[in-house]
């Protein structure tokens, strides 16, 4: 770890810190608090692969559905008109739109190869956007003037890293440039986020063999061919066995740093709370 003790800590001049944990723990609401009220660089994982790595095939995927309008087409083909997407921190509905759900056309599904295609896309954009981190800390500093760095990654992280295995490439590189910080939930936050996904499901990215064996098990369970499953069935079905799947993995991970619990998160309201449960949670190891 880049800080050893809490004394490393208080006295650092330059901060820097990853966020990681299940989506909708509060990774974002912590770095917006850093960020709107103290000195810190808020580099945003899903926000890079948004506009970086996948806003080409994300701005195409919306031109070949407009393609099919005649009206439209014709504009395209003269470009007169451009089409894009206008991704945000707080807006990341064209990444997970483009990523999909599998299953009937009819219903909006995907083609289950096509699903796979795109989620190796994905998989492959968001290694590359954490290998940037070490860019986005040298240029936050340097171009910005900004003392403190947070990197502010998405769900999937545990998904292409192996806090079991010391060699783990990515988690060797993220680990030499920010403090690793688990955002630890319990069973109630995992309860809540299972309820608040069955409202309103949303894509999301899986590892492929993950994905794979839900696919093959909820095909046989139900008796309905790929084309033929309803896309927000299988997603929530696959939902809470996702969930179930990432938490060893995120635990696993924890060991490369430190861990603040939903109970240390709800005391941060500033900066300085969030100085303070750090440096608690760094003598907590000593």
């Amino acid at each position: 770890m880049i800080y050893q003790t809490a004394d490393d800590w208080r006295a650092a001049p330059n901060k820097r810190i990853l966020f990681y944990g299940m989506s909708g723990l509060g990774k974002t609401h912590l770095s917006s608090i850093l960020r709107d009220q103290g000195e810190w660089f808020h580099y945003s994982i899903d926000y890079r692969i948004g506009t970086r790595y996948m806003g080409e095939v994300i701005a195409d995927n919306a031109k070949a559905h407009a393609m099919q309008v005649p009206f439209l087409r014709e504009l395209l083909l003269t470009d007169s008109i451009y089409i894009g997407s206008n991704i945000t921190f707080s807006n990341l509905t064209p990444v997970s739109t483009y990523l999909g759900k599998p299953g009937n056309p009819d219903q909006g599904g995907l083609p289950i190869d096509e699903y796979h295609r795109r989620q190796e896309q994905f998989r492959q954009a968001e290694i590359r956007a954490l290998a940037d981190t070490a860019y986005f800390v040298d240029r936050a500093a340097r171009l910005y003037d900004y003392p403190n760095f947070i990197c502010d990654t998405g769900g999937s992280i545990c998904e292409w890293a192996d806090g079991d295995d010391p060699d783990d490439p990515l988690l060797n590189e993220l680990s030499s440039q920010c403090l690793m910080i688990y955002l630890q939930g319990n069973e109630a936050h995992t309860q809540e986020l299972i309820r608040r996904f069955d409202r309103s499901p949303k894509p999301m990215a899986y590892q492929p063999d993950f994905l794979h064996a839900c696919w093959e098990e909820y095909l046989v369970e139900s008796g309905l061919s790929d084309d033929t499953v309803d896309p927000d069935t299988f997603i929530r079905w696959t939902y809470a066995r996702a969930l179930a799947h990432r938490k060893p993995r995120y635990e696993a991970m924890a060991k490369w740093g430190i861990t603040l619990t939903s109970a240390k998160m709800a005391t941060i309201q500033s900066p300085e709370d969030f100085d303070h449960a750090v440096a608690s949670a760094l003598e907590d190891l000593s």
